[in-house]
């Protein structure tokens, strides 16, 4: 997928492109429909555009404060204290990023030295990998294993060293639509307290869930003081392309992590601050009924690839579910999904690109199921011509 880039450093020759560029591309190429990147085809609730229309008009269009505007960091506070039982000083212990991309990368470039390790779960989302090139780190992956995406204690424990610096944590996860249980995180947060880790959570699906409810890290004993919670508004609200995320945790690690992000975007997002702060502080009936919109569609499409002989393994929550092709194929994952428009007029994501250990995805695809109900059930329709 990759070739060698002139002058690139060596760190990031192999990330110069993302398979999900690669199958969108494939996507517009063959007219067929992207069940592969992460993106919804409906855009959020009315509330929050005519939110930032206002916001527009009214003048905010210049450079908002670093740390983000009071209004949205106030907001972040109260939505999680609300739901996680968490307390942040909006002032000093949240800080507003541009997406959650950014506030991850922030973390690795400020709290990793060079040669420092970060593990983290495999299948991983593709841009810890390389936010952990660039720091100079080195990851070490515990593997989550099908079907129900656990993990052995023994092999979190085997994969941290003296030189482990982040335990970075992704639920509800993807690719796998995972949902690590309370019992999980346990085991995670007494690895941090024996090994003195900081642990950095992406939970930016923390509202997309069906079965099982969320639980944060920080709200562990002894985990408030060393995790840095990220999240976003691109998941929650279906606003993907406004990149406004955040991050929360203690002073003295917010200002770490604002020092690599003020030379990354510096600030971002203007308008679409103001209208995520109005839209957070108002925002938990439609929280409900999203995640419950959400379910019947991840029932939707699982029926109909469980119809068409893929074996599918249960998604908790996000955007997505992962099925096994073996049932239908020889072929790797790879292979299947380049093949796929021409078949059925879909594409999808093979999951070892999210793996250390390309043997373990090698029969795996990702599936994208936050799309409107006609594409779903025309995207049934069209597995169909598999057989």
């Amino acid at each position: 997928m990759t070739g060698r880039v002139p002058y690139l450093n060596a760190r990031l020759q192999g990330y110069t492109s993302t398979i999900f560029s690669e199958m969108s591309a494939l996507a517009v190429a063959t007219g067929s429909l992207n069940l592969g990147q992460g993106f919804p085809d409906v855009d959020g609730p009315d509330a929050i555009k005519q939110a930032a229309i206002r916001a527009i008009q009214a003048g905010h269009n210049q450079y908002p404060p670093l740390n983000g505007i009071g209004e949205l960091r106030s907001a972040i506070a109260r939505h999680q204290k609300r739901y996680n039982g968490l307390d942040f000083a909006p002032e000093s212990e949240i800080l507003v990023t541009a997406g959650a991309t950014e506030a991850i990368a922030a973390c690795l470039l400020s709290l990793c030295e060079t040669g420092d390790e970060v593990v983290m779960f495999e299948p991983y989302y593709d841009s810890y990998a390389a936010c952990t090139a660039m720091a100079g780190a080195h990851r070490r992956v515990v593997q989550l294993r099908a079907p129900g995406w656990s993990f052995e204690p023994e092999a979190l424990e085997g994969a941290i060293t003296e030189r482990t610096r982040l335990l970075l944590v992704n639920t509800p996860h993807n690719p796998t639509g995972r949902v690590f249980s309370r019992a999980e995180l346990e085991v995670v947060a007494d690895a941090c307290r024996r090994h003195d880790l900081i642990a950095v959570t992406d939970e930016v699906y923390e509202h997309l869930v069906y079965e099982r409810p969320h639980v944060s890290l920080a709200t562990l004993p002894g985990m408030a003081e060393r995790t840095i919670t990220i999240s976003s508004a691109a998941k929650t609200f279906s606003v993907t392309g406004w990149k406004v995320g955040w991050a929360c945790a203690r002073p003295e690690l917010i200002a770490a992590i604002r020092t690599a992000k003020q030379f990354l975007t510096f600030v971002n997002a203007a308008p679409f601050q103001h209208a995520v702060a109005e839209c957070l502080n108002e925002s938990d009936d439609y929280l409900l009924e999203a995640a419950q919109v959400l379910r019947q569609k991840r029932d939707l499409l699982a029926s109909g690839l469980d119809a068409a002989g893929f074996r599918v393994f249960p998604s908790q929550g996000t955007f997505f579910l992962t099925t096994d092709i073996t049932p239908l194929s020889d072929q790797d994952g790879y292979t299947f999904c380049l093949e796929l428009p021409q078949r059925c007029g879909l594409v999808a994501i093979p999951s070892s690109v999210f793996y250390d250990d390309k043997d373990a995805g090698r029969y795996f695809v990702r599936w994208m199921f936050s799309k409107s109900p006609a594409v779903l059930e025309e995207a049934v329709q069209r597995l169909g011509r598999l057989h």
